[in-house]
C-alpha cells in the first residue's frame, strides 16, 4: 500500500499533463506518440487539429483495463456519463449534451447534443453508449461544438470511435479476464486475407458475465449484474489500390438482472408530516435493509431485467482521385430494449411494474469528397440524409398501497382506489434529416491558415402518443380526478419541421516549431423535438397541444487554446479557455396553468457554460512517461423561470420555482486525472519480456444529482486509484494484474427523488473494488 501511494505521488509531482493514449517508444529517442484523428473527416495529427480534443488509443484501453465509455470518464476530465440503466444513459460534455430528466421520461422525441459515432455512423440513442468495447482502434472526444461535419445534433460535442479494419496480413488474437464477483471476459479476434489481396475478412467476439454487487434481501438474489455478448464481422474488398470498400455487421446484446437503486437519504418537503417519508414508511412498520447505500442492499419486490440489443450493417466505400478522396457511408441500425422496474425501490407494494418496450430503426447514407495531404487549400464538402423510427410500449401498473403512499389512508381515500390501476401506452416518433456541409482550410502562409465551415440541416419530426388507463376501484367526482392526477389517459398527434444553418472560423497560427495557437467560434443549432411521454393539460382538462413541440437550442462558442510539442516531443501540452451561450435550452419546465398535471420538456431562455482545460502527456526516458488532465468548469442555467422545484420546496399543489442561476446539474466544477507507467525489460531465468506498471488517478467535485440543485441530490466528489502490472513477452503471450478502484473509495453514481415526493431519495452505488487477471495471446 504505502508503495503504491508513493508511486502515485511521484507521478503526481512530475505528470504536466495529457493526450490520452501518449505511450514511450523504447529507444534513445523517446518522445510521445503521435496520434492520428480524423476529427475533421480527414486523417491528420492530432496537435495540427485546432480543437479541444481528447484521443484514447487502444494501448489505453488494454493497459488501463478500460472496457466500456463509463470507465473512459476517469481518462478524460470533460467527459462525464450517467447512466441508472442503459436506455436512461446520458452523455455530457463541458456539462452540455442529453437531459437526464428528459432520457428519463423516456421522452423519444428529443436528441442528444453530444453525437455518438462509430466508424463514420452516428447513433441516435445515447442507449447504445452502454455496450463494452469490442475491437476498438481509438476514441477521440471532440469537445464543444461540431455541428458542421459531425451535424447531427453534435452542439456539445461528438465521441468519434473507430474499430479496427480487416488486415491483409493474418492475425489472431484471445483474451481471457477472470475477476472478483466472479467476473469473467473472453474476446477473440482473427483477420487475414479471404481472396488473395482483394478480399480480408475480420470477426470480433466479445462476452462478459459478472455477478450483481447489490444484494436483494427479499428474493435472495444478487441484481445490477452483468451479462453482455457481441460480435463484430467485416470485409474489406479492395479491387484496386484506389477503392476500399469496407463493410460491417454488429451485433451486441446485454441480458441482466438490472437496474436497481437503493436507499440514500431522506428529505423535507412543504408537505404535511403525514404525507412524508417517515410517517408514511411507520404507518406501514417499514424499514430500509440498510440506511447506508455502500451496503448495496435492496429490498425491492417487483421483477427486475435489462434486456437490450444494439446491431447494424454499414459499407463504407473510399475512392482514391489522387487530390482527394470521394467517400460514401450508408448504414441501418436497431435498437431493441425491453425491462422491467420496481419504481418505489421497496418492497412496499406501490408500483408494481414499469416495463417500455421500445424498437428504434435508423437509416443514414453520407456522400463527400475531401482533399489529401497538406495543400494550400484543403477542403470537405458533403451530403447527408438520415431516417429514424422509434416505437414504444410504456406500461405501469400500481399495486395495493399505491392509494396510501401517492394520495392518502382512508377515510379520505378507498385504500384499494388505485390497487391494479394501470396504464397502457403507444408511441411512434419518426424523423427525417437533410443536409449540405462544407469546411475549407486556407493556408495563407506557411504559419497561418484560417478555417471555416457552414451546414444547413432541414428536419421533420412526426410524434403520435396515446394511453389508455384500467384498473383501481370504480370512481366518480373527486376520487376520479384523484385517480387521473396520478395516470390519465391521453391521445394526441403532433409534427414540427424547421431548418437551419450552423457553422464555424478557426484562426490557428504556428507562434514556434511545434507550438500552435488558435481561436475559433462556431454557432451551432440543435433541432427541436416532440414531447413524447405526455402533456400538461389546458382548462379543458385536453392535451395542451401547444406545449408539444420542443423548440431548436441555439449555440453560441468561442474557443482559444494552444497545443504545443516541446523538448523533442517529449512533453506534449495543450490548453484552452472555452465560453459557451445556449439560448432556448431544451429541459423540464412546470405549467402552473389550471389542469396542469406534471412538467414536460419545453425551452429555457439561457444557459452559459465557461471553463478551462489541460491536456498533456511526457516521456521522461523508455521507460518511465506519464500524462496529466484538467477540466475547469463553470455552467449556469442565466435564466430559468419556470423550473421544477427541489424536494424541499414541493408541496401538495403544483408548483413553479425560479431556478436562474443555478449551477448545472450533472457538472463537477473540477474534475482531472493523471497517470503515470513505468516499463522495464526483465530477464527472470527463462522469462523475458517487458514489464509495466501503470497507475492511474481520477478525481470530481461534487454535482447536483438532478437539475432542481436539490440539496437532498448532491452527489459528493471523489478520487479514484486504479492500477495494471503487466508483462509482456517477445513472443505471443502477456499477462496483466489490474485493480479498479484500489482504495475502495464509496460514491455515488447516480440519485434519483422516488415518484410521489415522499422525501425518499436512493441512488446507484459505485463498484467496490474489483481486481483480476488478464491472460493475452497472438498470432
Amino acid at each position: 500500500m504505502r508503495g503504491m501511494r508513493a508511486v502515485v505521488a511521484i507521478l503526481l509531482g512530475t505528470s504536466a499533463a495529457l493526450a490520452v493514449g501518449a505511450a514511450a517508444k523504447a529507444d534513445e529517442a523517446a518522445s510521445v506518440e503521435t496520434v492520428i484523428v480524423t476529427a475533421r473527416l480527414r486523417a491528420e495529427d492530432a496537435q495540427s487539429a485546432p480543437l479541444g480534443l481528447s484521443v484514447v488509443t487502444a494501448e489505453t484501453l488494454r493497459t488501463t483495463a478500460t472496457y466500456n465509455i463509463s470507465q473512459v470518464t476517469q481518462l478524460v476530465p470533460s467527459l462525464n456519463y450517467s447512466s441508472p440503466n442503459p436506455r436512461n444513459t446520458s452523455l455530457t460534455i463541458r456539462g452540455l449534451g442529453s437531459s437526464v430528466v428528459a432520457i428519463a421520461q423516456s421522452n423519444d422525441g428529443l436528441e442528444p447534443g453530444v453525437g455518438f459515432y462509430v466508424d463514420q455512423v452516428y447513433h441516435a440513442r445515447p442507449a447504445t453508449a452502454a455496450f463494452d468495447f469490442l475491437d476498438v482502434e481509438r476514441i477521440e472526444v471532440l469537445r464543444g461544438p461540431q455541428g458542421t461535419l459531425f451535424g447531427k445534433n453534435t452542439t456539445a460535442g461528438a465521441i468519434n470511435i473507430s474499430t479496427k479494419a480487416p488486415s491483409f496480413q493474418t492475425a489472431a488474437e484471445g483474451e481471457v479476464t477472470f475477476g472478483n464477483y466472479d467476473y469473467r471476459q473472453g474476446k477473440v479476434m482473427i483477420t487475414g486475407p479471404i481472396f488473395g489481396d482483394v478480399v480480408a475478412g475480420r470477426l470480433a467476439v466479445l462476452a462478459t458475465s459478472r455477478d450483481g454487487v447489490i444484494h436483494n434481501v427479499t428474493t435472495g438474489a444478487d441484481q445490477n449484474n452483468v451479462n453482455d455478448f457481441a460480435f463484430h464481422a467485416q470485409l474489406l474488398i479492395q479491387p484496386t489500390p484506389s477503392v476500399r470498400v469496407r463493410l460491417s455487421l454488429d451485433d451486441s446484446k446485454i441480458d441482466t438482472e438490472c437496474c436497481t437503486q437503493v436507499f440514500v437519504r431522506v428529505g423535507t418537503s412543504l408537505k404535511p408530516a403525514a404525507r412524508q417519508y417517515p410517517a408514511l414508511a411507520a404507518g406501514q412498520n417499514y424499514t430500509p435493509p440498510s440506511l447506508n447505500p455502500y451496503d448495496r442492499l435492496t429490498d425491492i419486490d417487483a421483477p427486475l431485467k435489462v434486456d437490450t440489443d444494439d446491431g447494424g450493417l454499414s459499407a463504407i466505400a473510399d475512392w482514391d482521385l489522387g487530390s482527394a478522396t470521394v467517400t460514401s457511408v450508408s448504414a441501418w441500425r436497431w435498437w431493441n430494449w425491453d425491462a422491467a422496474n420496481d419504481r418505489d425501490y421497496t418492497s412496499l407494494q406501490i408500483q408494481l411494474l414499469q416495463h417500455i418496450p421500445s424498437r428504434q430503426d435508423q437509416y443514414s447514407q453520407e456522400l463527400r469528397i475531401a482533399s489529401n495531404g497538406r495543400r494550400t487549400l484543403e477542403y470537405v464538402a458533403g451530403l447527408y440524409a438520415f431516417s429514424q423510427t422509434i416505437k414504444g410500449e410504456p406500461i405501469t401498473a400500481y399495486g395495493p398501497l399505491a392509494t396510501y403512499w401517492l394520495l392518502g389512508p382512508p377515510p379520505a381515500f378507498p385504500s384499494n382506489l388505485l390497487n391494479g390501476y394501470t396504464t397502457d401506452g403507444h408511441t411512434r416518433f419518426h424523423s427525417e434529416s437533410y443536409a449540405a456541409f462544407g469546411e475549407a482550410t486556407w493556408r495563407l502562409t506557411d504559419r497561418f491558415n484560417v478555417t471555416g465551415g457552414l451546414r444547413y440541416t432541414w428536419e421533420t419530426k412526426d410524434g403520435q402518443f396515446t394511453s389508455t388507463v384500467f384498473g383501481g376501484a370504480p370512481a366518480t367526482g373527486a376520487l376520479l380526478n384523484s385517480k387521473l392526477s396520478i395516470l390519465r389517459p391521453q391521445a394526441y398527434s403532433a409534427s414540427d419541421r424547421d431548418g437551419g444553418f450552423s457553422g464555424r472560423a478557426v484562426a490557428a497560427y504556428d507562434v514556434a516549431k511545434g507550438v500552435m495557437a488558435y481561436a475559433s467560434f462556431a454557432k451551432v443549432t440543435k433541432s427541436g423535438g416532440i414531447n413524447m411521454s405526455g402533456l400538461p393539460l389546458d382548462a379543458a382538462n385536453n392535451p395542451a397541444l401547444a406545449t408539444a413541440v420542443v423548440k431548436p437550442e441555439h449555440n453560441t462558442s468561442y474557443e482559444v487554446g494552444v497545443k504545443s510539442e516541446l523538448f523533442d516531443k517529449r512533453l506534449v501540452l495543450n490548453a484552452d479557455v472555452f465560453d459557451t451561450t445556449v439560448r432556448d435550452f431544451q429541459t423540464n419546465v412546470v405549467d402552473n396553468a389550471p389542469g396542469a398535471l406534471r412538467g414536460y420538456l419545453a425551452n429555457i431562455d439561457k444557459v452559459h457554460v465557461k471553463g478551462l482545460e489541460v491536456d498533456a502527456a511526457f516521456v521522461l526516458d523508455e521507460h518511465l512517461s506519464g500524462r496529466l488532465g484538467l477540466s475547469r468548469t463553470d455552467g449556469r442555467y442565466v435564466s430559468y423561470k419556470n423550473g421544477p422545484c427541489p424536494l424541499e420546496l414541493i408541496g401538495n399543489a403544483t408548483t413553479v420555482c425560479d431556478l436562474s442561476g443555478l449551477p448545472l446539474s450533472n457538472l463537477p466544477k473540477f474534475a482531472w486525472s493523471a497517470a503515470g507507467e513505468y516499463r522495464r525489460d526483465l530477464a527472470l531465468g527463462r522469462l523475458t519480456g517487458e514489464g509495466y506498471l501503470h497507475v492511474e488517478f481520477a478525481a470530481r467535485t461534487r454535482t447536483f444529482g438532478d437539475p432542481t440543485d436539490s440539496r437532498y441530490t448532491v452527489i459528493d466528489g471523489y478520487r479514484l486509484v486504479n492500477a495494471t502490472l503487466g508483462i509482456r513477452s517477445p513472443g505471443p503471450w502477456e499477462a496483466t494484474l489490474w485493480v479498479r478502484n484500489l482504495f475502495d473509495v464509496n460514491y455515488l453514481q447516480n440519485v434519483t427523488v422516488q415518484a410521489g415526493n415522499s422525501g425518499l431519495v436512493v441512488g446507484t452505488p459505485s463498484d467496490p473494488r474489483t481486481f483480476g487477471i488478464t491472460l493475452r495471446a497472438r498470432l
